[in-house]
């Protein structure tokens, strides 16, 4: 018996697609996505953020550790320790001019946090505490070092609703919340935006930009 053969349809299916003109557009709504946003509204520019979770559902929430920055609130701290224990922890693998960027500026970034919001564990005294973790030292591995910045075990889970809620602050951040990037848009060889799937009615949405953000 031979199977069946079905011929395809000839009617074409037509989908009508919402356009959305933004500056910005930045894919991912976890802790990089949403930072990225906040700097571009801070800088005038109209930001479309766009994420397949609500953004307080993204992976950050899943880190507990902390964040490692010579604020020196434990003992004195060095940036340069930190420099010293980031490239030895990497095997000497890692891009040193990288390294020193995210060592010098890690303390700013710490302090950044905490006026948005971010409630650091404190010591007695009101400072934020900082704790032995991942190996840090002092003096170039002579001595442990307490440098890692932390929310108790919870640092991911308020870093990021600290973010989310400071992110809302900016009437030129439009989340899409729930839409699926299904393929970026490319002119010339350059990224003009990102057609996108709102997974709550299925349609679909072409989302143009000057310039784009994706975050793995």
């Amino acid at each position: 018996m031979m199977m069946p053969i079905y011929k395809a349809s000839k009617r074409k299916a037509s989908y009508t697609i919402h356009q959305h003109q933004h500056d910005c557009l930045v894919i991912g709504a976890g802790g990089a996505g949403l930072r990225a946003a906040v700097g571009l509204a801070e800088a005038k520019f109209s930001v479309a953020l766009v994420s397949k979770l609500f953004p307080t559902r993204s992976h950050t929430i899943a880190a507990q550790g902390g964040m490692n920055a010579s604020i020196g609130s434990m003992h004195d701290d060095d940036w340069r320790w930190h420099f010293y224990d980031t490239v030895k922890g990497s095997d000497w693998l890692g891009d040193q001019d990288s390294i020193q960027y995210l060592t010098r500026n890690a303390p700013n970034c710490v302090y950044e946090l905490e006026n948005m919001g971010m409630p650091f564990s404190r010591t007695k005294d009101g400072r934020i505490y900082q704790r032995s973790f991942g190996g840090g030292t002092i003096k170039n591995g002579k001595e442990i070092a307490k440098r890692t910045c932390a929310v108790a075990d919870r640092t991911g889970h308020a870093l990021l609703h600290t973010l989310y809620g400071y992110s809302t602050k900016f009437k030129n951040v439009n989340l899409f919340s729930e839409f699926f990037v299904l393929d970026l848009l490319i002119q010339d060889e350059q990224i003009v935006g990102a057609l996108a799937l709102d997974m709550d009615d299925s349609s679909l949405h072409s989302l143009t930009v000057d310039g784009a953000i994706a975050n793995k």
